[in-house]
């Protein structure tokens, strides 16, 4: 395995000024408070690399990742922050459509679904954007850990009848279970 060390390359609120770089790039898209940043800071194994916050809605800006010499992580602001502004959310999702658009090593969309809540609407019309778009993408169950065995197989239940066919991974950032599955799919797929 190469190393995969993580480094935080920039941030920016225009999809132009990220760097294209050589790497394979993974988009990480999820709604307002779904756990990005503790998803980015479980697979890279360093605390504090992606800034955590309980304030849904705080990343604004597009972060960019690099892990290794295996590929580039660009991190999406959330969307549906329900306490921003219609203007705002709006050019958040631009911010959004304009990487999928624009991203030119772009091999492999993950998209972070609260595993308590299920996908949304918006994680839905996400989805079929990624399908329109002809993107692959791989849905993480988030914060698994915070259900219980039954509460757990009925969401996973929920998640996979609602995404039939989708390749479903549980995470916890917690117990970091999911980590490795995780990290081995993202490589899987930037090799394609």
């Amino acid at each position: 395995m190469s190393d995969l060390t993580a480094t935080f390359i920039t941030s920016s609120a225009i999809p132009e000024q990220i760097p294209h770089g050589s790497f394979p790039q993974v988009a990480l898209l999820g709604r307002s408070n779904v756990g990005k940043s503790s998803l980015i800071n479980s697979i890279a194994r360093q605390k504090g690399l992606s800034r955590t916050s309980s304030t849904p809605g705080r990343t604004r800006l597009i972060n960019l990742f690099r892990f290794g010499r295996a590929f580039d992580l660009i991190d999406l602001p959330g969307y549906g922050y329900a306490k921003a502004p219609a203007g705002e959310k709006r050019e958040f999702q631009q911010r959004v459509f304009d990487v999928l658009d624009h991203a030119e090593r772009l091999k492999l969309a993950v998209v972070i679904v609260d595993s308590r809540l299920g996908p949304t609407p918006l994680d839905i019309q996400m989805l079929m954007l990624l399908e329109e778009k002809g993107i692959p993408f791989l849905i993480i169950a988030n914060k698994i850990d915070k259900l219980s065995g039954n509460e757990r197989a009925k969401s996973l239940k929920n998640i996979r009848e609602a995404l039939p066919g989708a390749n479903i991974l549980v995470h916890s950032a917690e117990t970091t279970e999911g980590r490795n599955e995780i990290l081995a799919a993202i490589q899987t797929a930037c090799k394609s």
